[in-house]
Formats: C-alpha cells, sequence, structure tokens
C-alpha cells in the first residue's frame, strides 16, 4: 500500500470509526429519528432476541480485545504494513459497532422509568460519561488512538514510534478513563429496559474482563514505572492517592 494510500485509508477508517461511535450514542439513548434504537426492535421472542444480542456482543468483543493485544498485532502486522494496523483496528470496530446498533434485538419489558427531575440528572450523567470518554482520547493521544498517527508517520517516512508515557488530567485520578466514562453513560438510563439492563450487564462484564488484559500488558511493556502507577492511582473510581509516589503516567487504552 502507497504512502499517501495509507494515510487516506486511515482518514476513512477513522470517519468509519467516529461515525460508529456517533450512531452508538444516540442508539443507546432511544434518539427519536434515527433508524434503530436499543428499545425500537421489538419482533423476536425474548430467549431468541437474547441469543441474537449476545452474539453481537460477543463479536465485538473478540474483535476489540483480541486484535489489541500484543501477540496478535506481531502476527497481524506481518500481513498489514504497520502503518495501517490501527487504523484496521479502527475500521473492524465501527464494523462491530454498526452491527450491534443495527442488528440488535429489543427485550421486553422495563426495569426503571425516570421522570421530571430524576430523568434530567441521568441525562445529565448520559451527556457526561461520553464527555468523559472523548475527553480521555485527547489527554492521551487521539490520533494515535484511533490510527491517524501512524498512518501519517509512515506517509512522512518516519520510524513508528510509541507514545511517551505520561500523566495528565484525568489519568492523573483514574488509570481509566475512557472505560469510566463508558460504565457511565451505559448505567445512566432515564428509561432502563429489559434490553439495555442486559446490554449494561454484559458490557459492564466485558470491561472489567478486557481491563485485566490491559493491565497485564502495561505491567510487560512499562514494568515498575506502570506497576507504581497502579499502586498510587485507582483504576476506575477516583480516590485519595498515595503519598510520596514518583510522578509516572498512563497511555491510551486499547481494550
Amino acid at each position: 500500500m502507497s504512502k499517501l494510500l495509507t494515510l487516506l485509508y486511515a482518514g476513512a477508517a477513522y470517519l468509519f470509526g467516529s461515525a460508529s461511535l456517533l450512531y452508538s450514542i444516540g442508539w443507546l439513548g432511544n434518539v427519536p429519528g434515527l433508524p434503530t434504537t436499543i428499545d425500537g426492535q421489538p419482533g423476536q421472542p425474548f430467549f431468541d432476541a437474547l441469543l441474537v444480542d449476545v452474539a453481537l456482543l460477543l463479536l465485538f468483543a473478540v474483535q476489540h480485545s483480541g486484535m489489541a493485544r500484543p501477540a496478535f498485532k506481531k502476527i497481524w502486522t506481518r500481513i498489514v504494513p504497520e502503518g495501517t494496523e490501527r487504523a484496521t483496528y479502527v475500521l473492524l470496530s465501527g464494523v462491530c459497532l454498526f452491527a450491534i446498533c443495527l442488528r440488535w434485538q429489543t427485550l421486553p419489558g422495563t426495569v426503571w422509568h425516570l421522570d421530571g427531575p430524576a430523568a434530567i440528572a441521568a441525562w445529565v450523567l448520559y451527556a457526561a460519561g461520553w464527555v468523559i470518554l472523548f475527553s480521555a482520547t485527547f489527554m492521551v493521544n487521539h490520533a494515535d488512538l484511533f490510527g491517524l498517527r501512524q498512518a501519517l508517520l509512515r506517509f512522512r517516512s518516519q520510524p513508528q514510534r510509541p507514545i511517551v508515557f505520561v500523566e495528565r488530567y484525568f489519568y492523573r485520578v483514574i488509570r481509566h478513563p475512557i472505560m469510566a466514562g463508558l460504565l457511565i453513560a451505559f448505567w445512566s438510563a432515564p428509561h432502563m429496559s429489559s434490553g439495555r439492563l442486559a446490554f449494561a450487564l454484559m458490557t459492564t462484564t466485558y470491561i472489567f474482563v478486557a481491563l485485566q488484559f490491559e493491565e497485564r500488558d502495561l505491567r510487560r511493556e512499562l514494568g515498575a514505572t506502570y506497576t507504581n502507577y497502579a499502586a498510587r492511582v485507582p483504576m476506575l473510581v477516583p480516590g485519595l492517592p498515595r503519598s510520596g509516589s514518583p510522578q509516572v503516567g498512563n497511555r491510551s487504552t486499547q481494550t
């Protein structure tokens, strides 16, 4: 693949991945006017619908975490140029995310429904979760996280260099603000249907499992630096840091 084509490919993958993420925000929030929403596709019997939904989330989990592992990357970059590895990951993540949004089967039943100030508070938290997520991507390296930096380095004939391990903003408070933002958004529901509860439970389980792999990879790659950071800064819930620890940092989450 030529250098220019690599750059164009990464740009297209970025736009597609971003579009899938933006669509999923409206889909999960049951925003009117979208072709599909999490509670807008009824018709299947409960267990048939649940099997489809579980299969969709498993597909996303296998792709999203499997392709992020160093062992897979080592093999994968023998097939695709290193400058397109992350862009391909973003592209396929977008495909899987769109598959969830377009093929999800609604589950009948309501767990809770909020009105008035309680509903407003839930919407505020829902928006806050996504704001935290998007903000956190710029606190590490947004272009690297979405595959643009790697393609640009190849376009400029520069070697692929790892991101410097730094600590800033949210990452001084928790180690994984991107995942924390997702959890806030997934559970902040003015209307919690059975389908959204199933989605929240399954994705929460996936996040906690995926973070174990991510933490293991970071410790192997960064050694004592990340071990010290993890001992001082909590994973997802802000708390008082230990005093006297050295200033260390964080990298982008790739689970």
